[in-house]
């Protein structure tokens, strides 16, 4: 029965009613398919344009801050110091390991993030690497402002930087080499303790220099450091910064220590030491007088003085800066000129050019001795001892002592 029914079936045209309902199926299958594809395909695009959107998002911000675009104006003062600088080592052009100085970029990328002048730490370190910008950035204190773009912050950090700041410091006669180091710390030139190791270690190419002081001690350049105005980078090079002193105190001797020393004693460095203890005594009228004293002293050995100086000021150089007492004197020092004859084994402080000049040039006077009368600020000189005992009490009974 049911194989004639599928026969009928057949013969009349129609599909049987299983066969209809799995093709509707299908067919709803199909259009299902199609929308989901569809959807898909939709939701692609969207994801896509999404992303697209975010990453332009995100590299517009990036670009503005490699570019220094879109930052509100702001000027800052960014300090390299020379901590800043490591030693690497690579090699050389013919593959020799060499030692060279470079720029610590995560110290500096950190200053530069805290002063607002960029924003992501981690891309300007990717430039500095593709730029090798810790080659090009030296010490040194600069002004920059946010409108420089990654490559002006590096140039401008650079020793060609038209920003890096100056500053002039003037030396006054008669400081001493610590107080020249310490003020040129307090003015942001240089450090210094890295002063004195540069004083100490370094072999400067003056013919003056060598033979009275060996390397190891700063003070081989005491009285070398010629006073006067001069203006250095902020940061400045150690060994730049005393180059520059030596170089203007040599200019100065050009010109007026010129023939002296065939017709003297007194060597380059003696005058010099005597020009220290001149300025460290000289009330600013007497410069030649007082040279006058230091050179019968020195002269004269048979005189009541026997060849020591007996200068205050070289006790002030030994005993930390205190006024001197007694007990100093007692001080077993080659500075000591109240217990070794003679001059010191080298200056006291850095004589300017009156005091430099007085110590070529003395007044002829037979004095040996002077003391400071506090009522005139003036010294008054005697050539015995007697006398100066004499101008001494006359002096306390006018003070009142």
């Amino acid at each position: 029965m049911a194989e004639n029914d599928r026969v009928r079936s057949r013969a009349s045209g129609q599909e049987p009613e299983g066969r209809r309902t799995s093709a509707r199926r299908r067919s709803r299958q199909v259009r299902h398919s199609g929308g989901a594809k569809i959807a898909g395909a939709l939701l692609y695009v969207l994801v896509v344009i999404g992303l697209s959107g975010v990453l332009a998002t995100v590299g517009w911000i990036w670009a503005c801050d490699l570019l220094g675009l879109n930052k509100d104006y702001t000027s800052v003062i960014i300090s390299v110091p020379d901590s800043s600088m490591v030693e690497v080592e690579e090699t050389d052009e013919d593959g020799d390991p060499v030692t060279v100085t470079r720029a610590d970029m995560s110290a500096i990328v950190d200053q530069l993030k805290d002063e607002g002048l960029i924003q992501y730490k981690w891309l300007f370190k990717l430039y500095a690497w593709f730029s090798h910008a810790d080659r090009k950035i030296v010490p040194g204190t600069y002004e920059l402002n946010t409108e420089m773009d990654y490559r002006a912050l590096v140039v401008n950090m650079s020793s060609s930087s038209s920003t890096r700041q100056t500053v002039d410091v003037t030396i006054p006669e008669g400081y001493s080499l610590d107080q020249v180091f310490a003020l040129l710390e307090e003015r942001g030139v240089t450090t210094a303790e890295q002063l004195r190791e540069m004083a100490a270690t370094h072999d400067y190419a003056f013919d003056w220099l060598r033979g009275h002081e060996p390397l190891g001690d700063y003070h081989r350049l005491e009285g070398y450091l010629f006073p006067d105005t001069y203006t250095f980078y902020m940061g400045e090079d150690p060994l730049y910064v005393i180059n520059k002193m030596l170089v203007q105190f040599d200019a100065k001797m050009d010109q007026y220590f010129a023939g002296f020393t065939e017709e003297s004693p007194y060597s380059l460095h003696d005058i010099v030491t005597i020009a220290s203890l001149i300025e460290k005594e000289t009330d600013g009228q007497d410069y030649k007088t007082i040279s006058s004293v230091i050179r019968n002293r020195l002269e004269n050995l048979d005189a009541e003085t026997v060849g020591y100086l007996q200068i205050d000021a070289t006790l002030v150089y030994i005993n930390g800066g205190r006024q001197p007492t007694e007990e100093d004197k007692l001080i077993d020092s080659p500075y000591n000129t109240y217990l070794y004859q003679g001059l010191p084994p080298g200056a006291i402080a850095n004589p300017g050019m009156e005091a430099l000049y007085a110590a070529m040039n003395p007044d002829n006077t037979r004095y040996y001795y002077y003391v400071l009368d506090p009522a005139t600020g003036q010294h008054v000189f005697a050539r015995t001892l007697a006398e100066h005992q004499a101008n001494i009490d006359r002096i306390n009974r006018e003070s009142g002592n």
